[in-house]
């Protein structure tokens, strides 16, 4: 089952966006912010990514048991890079997901500042990705983690799951935009299209380029867009759910990210697009 864009979003409820992948998070309107953790579930259990700041908890908490998952149930914590909107809630998470097979996951250099999120009896809870094969499996489901460093930390990387071919992009689709969607429904025009100024599309802001302005800022470098678009073509993606941005969905989803990178990197775009 996946979210039938043609009806009128709810985000008071989680949000089934594919097979066992719910979105889970909320948007601060005061103040421009997005928290959107994914709960993934599989069997009797589940795996949460990103999932979100302090202030976020009870909102992103209630909708998790909305699903009807048991806190206790919840196999994983996964934190794709270690910014506070993503991280913020981690000590509270760790108190209502108290279980023996607990595992907090990240990158290793990450995982150096995401311990100042925690009690320190806690640090044992801790796994770096290098450490097992850059995969989770539970339940024989398997989640991929692909390293993509300084975009926008060190440790930053992304997540796939191959039963739905999703990709978990954390903030490679951030933007600043107040004008905030989940599902973002890229055409074929978006991807052709120049004048970031008139949108084909009649959008009162075109969304590609709050995505290029936010990356632009916060991936400088250009040998990092280039591998990042080279990474981005080895997984199959349908979905892209991120962190900042609104959820890119379609069969294009992965090509926004290779078109986007790969128009920066041949200066398609100059510093004044940004």
């Amino acid at each position: 089952m996946e979210l039938n864009m043609t009806i009128d979003i709810k985000y008071d409820r989680p949000l089934q966006m594919a097979d066992g992948i719910f979105w889970v998070g909320h948007r601060d309107e005061r103040f421009n912010l997005a928290c959107n953790p994914y709960l993934i579930v599989e069997g009797d259990q589940a795996v949460l990514i990103d999932g979100g700041s302090r202030t976020d908890f009870a909102i992103v908490m209630m909708k998790i048991l909305q699903t009807g998952v048991d806190p206790q149930k919840v196999a994983a914590l996964i934190y794709q890079h270690y910014d506070p909107d993503l991280c913020g809630s981690m000590s509270n998470f760790i108190d209502m997901c108290d279980s023996p097979g607990l595992k907090i996951i990240s990158e290793k250099t990450n995982n150096l500042f995401i311990s100042y999120y925690m009690p320190r009896d806690k640090y044992h809870l801790l796994n770096a990705i290098d450490t097992q094969a850059y995969t989770f499996v539970w339940n024989d489901r398997i989640l991929n983690f692909i390293p993509t460093p300084y975009a926008h930390s060190p440790g930053s990387f992304v997540t796939y799951d191959g039963k739905t071919k999703t990709l978990f992009s954390s903030d490679l689709f951030g933007s600043y935009s107040t004008q905030w969607e989940l599902v973002l429904d890229l055409d074929d025009k978006c991807f052709t299209c120049r004048d970031y100024d008139v949108c084909p599309n009649q959008r009162v802001q075109c969304p590609v380029k709050d995505i290029l302005f936010f990356t632009g800022r916060s991936c400088p470098a250009p040998k990092r867009c280039n591998m990042l678009s080279a990474r981005s073509k080895n997984w199959p993606s349908t979905v892209s759910p991120p962190n900042m941005a609104a959820s890119s969905v379609g069969k294009k989803a992965s090509l926004l990210s290779s078109t986007t990178w790969r128009r920066w990197t041949k200066s398609e775009l100059t510093p004044s697009d940004f």
